[in-house]
């Protein structure tokens, strides 16, 4: 720490409601409580880094799903990068830097259980929230284990200037397939197409979005990576071939949805009709079911960024404080890349 010198407090920002429809400044709650101490076999991490994701929507609502929600009161969760500044662990010692989970706060308390030493001189810290973390993972496993792209192969991918599908299309190019990307505004479409190379890129926001995907994909569709939804889903799924693959790891656009409330036409029977007479491949995952394709996607992704082949985008934000407007606006689609708030200065 500079100076050596110890804070006297810990910010922590909150949830102080649960959000009906899009989440709210008045859903936060930001708090300053005493710095924790460590006990025998503890240590504190003091956050460099805190990762925003979509997923932490799902976290605010109290409806059942794969992970327990946050309860009122209770810190926001997030993925970290943290430095080690006080150690009773005789794994770690003051001055490691490890990826945890410590939430959306300042410092935490740790019994380096799920902790992951980092080498800083490695690549930047924060790619591990970003392009060698979850989200780069969650692509890597999601398309090749589910979406299983064959060279000629016509790959799609909503978000495509975001964190996991930049990383989809591009190892899809990798693999021999055509990646077509779908973004939002001008800015992110030139982007996927001139940084990242995508083959072709179209902008959901135009009125003839439907008519465009028709042209950029002539062939049809044989994976579409899904993390959207709405309209997009719409757009993309007359498209599918058969035998199409389509994993789904996130629904973005549906996110902000009041319980119970109307979310247009019922298409369930559209839908089922043609998994059966396509023979559809629709799964949905987490991406700690595939745990155990880590090491490989920790070498193959560094490789990837060292050779080139993949580039990425981060979008950083200073400042705890500033987490909840910039969760807000990430699920508006304003940031452009990972998004992720620097919490304190590396050094």
């Amino acid at each position: 720490m500079e100076g050596n010198a110890m804070p006297s407090g810990n910010t922590q920002v909150r949830l102080a409601s649960r959000p009906m429809g899009k989440p709210t400044p008045e859903n936060f709650e930001i708090t300053q409580t005493s710095l924790p101490e460590p006990s025998e076999g503890q240590l504190l991490l003091k956050i460099l880094y805190l990762s925003l994701d979509p997923y932490m929507r799902g976290r605010m609502n109290a409806t059942k799903s794969y992970a327990k929600p946050v309860e009122i009161g209770d810190v926001m969760e997030g993925g970290t990068v943290a430095r080690v500044v006080r150690s009773r662990h005789p794994d770690f010692a003051e001055g490691d830097v490890v990826l945890s989970h410590s939430g959306w706060q300042s410092y935490a308390l740790s019994d380096g259980a799920g902790l992951r030493k980092l080498d800083p001189q490695a690549a930047p810290l924060s790619t591990a929230l970003g392009i060698l973390g979850m989200p780069g993972f969650t692509a890597y496993s999601g398309l090749l284990t589910i979406g299983r792209p064959k060279p000629g192969e016509t790959v799609v991918v909503a978000a495509a200037s975001g964190a996991v599908g930049s990383a989809v299309g591009q190892i899809a190019r990798i693999k021999g397939a055509r990646a077509v990307g779908i973004a939002g505004g001008a800015e992110k479409c030139a982007f996927v197409r001139d940084e990242l190379g995508f083959d072709a890129v179209i902008d959901h926001r135009v009125p003839d979005f439907a008519a465009q995907l028709v042209a950029a994909c002539p062939g049809g569709i044989d994976v579409y990576f899904e993390n959207v939804g709405g309209h997009v889903w719409d757009a993309v799924f007359p498209l599918l071939n058969d035998f199409a693959r389509v994993p789904v790891c996130g629904l973005i656009a549906q996110y902000n949805s009041r319980p119970g409330e109307p979310t247009g036409a019922d298409r369930l029977p559209l839908v089922m009709r043609d998994v059966l007479s396509k023979s559809l491949n629709i799964r949905g995952f987490i991406q700690r079911e595939f745990a155990d394709q880590r090491p490989d996607f920790y070498r193959a992704m560094a490789g990837w960024i060292s050779s080139g082949e993949v580039r990425y985008r981060e979008d950083i934000v200073d400042g705890l404080e500033n987490a909840p407007a910039a969760f807000i606006g990430l699920l508006e689609g304003r940031n452009f890349g990972k998004l992720v708030i620097r919490v304190a200065a590396e050094n």
